[in-house]
């Protein structure tokens, strides 16, 4: 085993990103010298009125779309509630009330279509996904029907970090005049994000998962699409959210996206290569221990793995003690007990998904960092197992 490093090794950026010092740098004058409220006419306020129009093209020029389609919100939570709720009331008034999702999504996701379907008597189909967590297209078109209101299928998976075929999705929806949503929280500042060639009507960002600040996202509602407004107060954002804007936040998010997509090619290859061999050097040297989601079709930084016999959870616990930091799942489900729901759709066995384990890379990770979780991770589980009543390898 490697000594323990000095530093915390972190391995959990599907949770969250440190922010980028360039991005702090872009936030800084609008806490002080340029502090206006964007609403007001004076001078001041035109200035963070002008800060938020500048975002506004900035995050417009990565999806290829216009600056009139982009919403600022809170996050990717409040992104995906506004997009389906949204959608499906305003769709609701067409005679609509179905709704087109599957069992992989993130809670803000799944929550929400649950609650809809609860409270405000909408329907909803869950399309299956494979053993690599892949919605079929052919099952999105045969669940399509009269009555459909939208779907929503997300980007990559938070978990296990399989992509999904957006595009082939997309090109169904446009034919059936169906509204597409996807939650890109994990895609974004990794995967292309032009909203033409994805085929998506309203998509959703969070701007901590690109080395941006935590608190705001941004919600792309192409032009038409029926939205009910969610929140409602003064005529922000076109009426379409109200609520003062978060000034400095959104000039961060958008300089961190900028960044993101300048530098994404180098900072892919980068962390895809680390990926890989942390993947290989888990699978050579720990017995009983699978390769969740798609081998290739992923994110370039995800390795998630599901180990027999033991619980996730302890595992770790086992791996903070020695310096790193990584994750079972979600981080907004990181504290349940329950099986992942992701890998339970993946029809992998209930003793098995407790087992998962999520590490996930960033453009600070070295190979010295990867060599050394590849160092303690077996002794770990080994440990484990040795204590364990539900391993019998």
């Amino acid at each position: 085993m490697l000594p323990k490093p000095e530093r915390t090794i972190y391995m959990d950026h599907a949770a969250t990103t440190p922010v980028d010092p360039r991005v702090v740098e872009a936030m800084l004058p609008y806490f002080s010298a340029q502090y206006g409220n964007p609403s007001s006419i004076y001078a001041l306020g035109r200035e963070a009125a002008g800060a938020l129009d500048a975002a506004r093209k900035t995050v417009a020029d990565v999806l290829h779309t216009q600056p009139r389609d982009i919403i600022f919100t809170s996050g990717g939570s409040e992104s995906d509630n506004l997009a389906i709720r949204g959608c499906a009331f305003a769709r609701r008034k067409q005679g609509k009330n179905h709704i087109i999702t599957s069992p992989i999504e993130h809670h803000a996701v799944s929550h929400t279509v649950e609650q809809l379907v609860k409270e405000f008597g909408f329907e909803s189909t869950i399309v299956p996904v494979d053993r690599y967590g892949v919605v079929d297209p052919a099952a999105v078109e045969r669940a399509i029907t009269e009555r459909t209101a939208l779907v929503s299928i997300m980007y990559a998976n938070n978990e296990m970090g399989t992509i999904e075929p957006l595009a082939e999705i997309g090109a169904i929806t446009r034919a059936k005049k169906v509204p597409f949503h996807t939650d890109a929280v994990q895609a974004g500042g990794v995967l292309d994000l032009d909203v033409d060639a994805l085929g998506v009507d309203l998509l959703s960002l969070s701007a901590h998962k690109f080395y941006g600040p935590k608190g705001v996202g941004l919600l792309f509602v192409r032009r038409y699409t029926p939205l009910m407004t969610m929140q409602t107060g003064g005529g922000h954002e076109r009426n379409r959210r109200a609520g003062t804007e978060n000034v400095p936040a959104i000039a961060g998010m958008a300089e961190a996206l900028r960044l993101a997509y300048e530098e994404r090619e180098r900072n892919n290859a980068y962390v895809a290569g680390l990926r890989d061999r942390l993947i290989a050097g888990i699978l050579a040297h720990i017995p009983d221990v699978e390769l969740t989601g798609h081998p290739t079709q992923r994110l370039p930084n995800n390795a998630s793995f599901a180990f027999h016999g033991i619980e996730g959870e302890s595992i770790l616990l086992n791996l903070d003690l020695l310096g790193v930091a990584a994750s079972s799942g979600s981080a907004c489900t990181s504290a349940s007990l329950e099986p992942s729901h992701v890998l339970l759709a993946m029809q992998l066995p209930v003793e098995v998904c407790h087992g998962s384990l999520r590490l996930t890379l960033g453009r600070d990770n070295t190979q010295e960092d990867v060599d050394y979780v590849i160092s303690i991770l077996p002794g770990i589980v080994q440990k484990l197992r040795a204590m364990s009543p539900m391993y019998h390898g």
